[in-house]
């Protein structure tokens, strides 16, 4: 098994081969302290492409494959710029990072579920109060994919790599493959870059 170094410069393209809501099951005082301390940095911080050619391939190529479900062409391309530099931010492919948000929130900014998780990556709003930033807004799409993506990368790292338990963790239903597999046709057959 690689050691979380090497793991972490391995592209994670295998992943692809193989948010949001936090465990709805986790009540807001159980929380793991490494996985605040990781929301706190991510938000406390402050481009992605390796260059403009890169950025115009896969902005084009994604934008098209997003015109169905976000028709607002300026709305798209904030968005997609988005997800590549909070996925990015943390490694993680932002092809997935979009199969999460269909499944979660079907692109809808504003969605809010049962459990009260909101926005993109349907984050539970407990987390600002942990983190010391109760005022943000987990609507705003910056802030949501900041923090919907340092989850599901603590997750990933939690379970050394495999992509369907971390999940499994982010959608609080370990144990279930059901929102894994979603995730993952939903990666494969629409946002994975044949």
């Amino acid at each position: 098994m690689a050691g979380r170094a090497d793991r972490s410069r391995r592209p994670l393209a295998w992943l692809l081969a193989a948010i949001l809501l936090v465990p709805a099951a986790v009540g807001a005082r159980d929380v793991d302290p490494e996985l605040r301390a990781k929301l706190k940095a991510a938000v406390e911080l402050s481009d992605s492409f390796r260059d403009r050619f890169a950025a115009e391939v896969w902005l084009f190529d994604m934008s098209n494959r997003l015109a169905d479900r976000v028709p607002d062409a300026d709305y798209r391309l904030r968005l997609l710029r988005l997800v590549h530099q909070e996925a990015t931010r943390v490694d993680l492919p932002p092809e997935l990072v979009l199969a999460v948000i269909e499944v979660e929130s079907g692109f809808d900014r504003f969605a809010l579920s049962h459990a009260g998780a909101q926005g993109l990556m349907q984050v539970m709003p407990f987390w600002l109060e942990e983190i010391g930033h109760p005022e943000d807004n987990l609507i705003e799409m910056r802030t949501n994919l900041r923090m919907g993506c340092t989850i599901l990368r603590h997750y990933l790292d939690m379970e050394d790599g495999e992509l369907a338990p971390a999940l499994a963790r982010y959608n609080g239903s370990l144990g279930s493959r059901r929102y894994p597999d979603r995730v993952l046709t939903a990666l494969s057959e629409r946002w994975y870059q044949r």
